[in-house]
């Protein structure tokens, strides 16, 4: 086997279909069909099942993949590292993350960084989910994911960046606009605008409003907190949302964020293979984002109106 057969078996199990593989590798779907083959004669056994929506790994195929996935992370790892000592302060940083991430958590932080490394290529990948984001992060395609902190995960390292107080988003005319905070009571049988139920964010503040004896309804889901702002902006319901530096102050008079004090912040941070071993220009970004978020921090907490 080589190393080129278990980059594209582990790229059919994360796809499930060879076709699409084929597609991003810019092969055909045959080629892709005989690194699988090659495996298979190899070990002497099937590694994935073929069904009429596309293919799923055998047994022997998950465990198979989740040592390919540790395994080549590592190596893709120590050739980036490679790379950069190479090139001198002239690499590249590969951040994953959520889609209104940079905006809300890195702008000020990458002007920063680009001003100290301007030789340094950012680059940023999106992905849908902090799961995305780590399984990114584990096949070595990343150095550095900014995600919603939950539970440890074995072979990564998780550290806290900032803790996001939660607030509910409703339209300036809605009846508990004028409210000065939001108890859980508020929320009863409430009708909710949120993230899907898989998602780290969401599963926190469902077991959190649980606790409470609180089950409001989630009737219409969005991909991200910015969405979920902008509906409740526009009067199409409440959001139950952590405090998002952006969308603050002035610009947004249609829209008020009431204070949700009886919920735990929800911490947001960076997960990496290993701290010891990531590269120093990774360090050097995730140092500079988190000395913005602790600067931002500070002053949303001199504010006299708080959130």
């Amino acid at each position: 086997m080589t190393i080129e057969d278990l980059r594209v078996f582990a790229a059919v199990c994360r796809a499930g279909s060879l076709s699409a593989v084929a597609r991003d590798l810019h092969c055909t779907q045959s080629a892709v069909s005989q690194h699988v083959k090659r495996l298979e004669r190899e070990l002497g056994l099937s590694l994935i099942e073929r069904h009429p929506r596309g293919v799923v790994p055998t047994e022997a195929g998950r465990l198979l993949q989740a040592a390919v996935a540790t395994g080549l992370g590592g190596i893709d790892h120590a050739l980036h590292r490679i790379a950069e000592l190479a090139r001198g302060e002239g690499g590249s940083v590969r951040i994953t993350t959520g889609a209104t991430s940079v905006r809300h958590f890195m702008s000020e932080a990458v002007v920063a960084f680009r001003r100290r490394f301007p030789q340094v290529s950012l680059e940023f990948q999106t992905e849908v989910s902090s799961r995305s984001c780590l399984e990114s992060l584990t096949a070595g395609r990343a150095d550095l994911a900014w995600i919603t902190l939950g539970s440890p995960v074995r072979g990564i390292e998780q550290r806290p960046v900032v803790d996001l107080p939660w607030v509910l988003a409703v339209a300036a005319g809605d009846p508990l606009a004028a409210r000065a905070r939001i108890e859980p009571a508020d929320l009863q049988d409430a009708r909710l605008i949120g993230l899907p139920p898989n998602s780290v964010a969401r599963s926190q503040l469902d077991a959190w409003l649980g606790k409470s004896g609180i089950r409001p309804v989630f009737d219409t889901s969005v991909a991200d907190w910015d969405t979920a702002i902008l509906l409740a902006e526009l009067g199409l319901g409440h959001a139950i949302v952590p405090v998002l530096p952006q969308w603050r102050g002035p610009g947004h008079p249609a829209l008020r964020l009431l204070p949700f004090p009886d919920l735990p912040a929800l911490t947001a941070g960076w997960a990496v293979r290993d701290w010891d071993n990531l590269g120093p220009l990774a360090r050097a970004f995730a140092d500079t984002v988190a000395a913005h978020c602790g600067a931002e921090a500070a002053l949303r907490s001199d504010r006299p109106d708080g959130p």
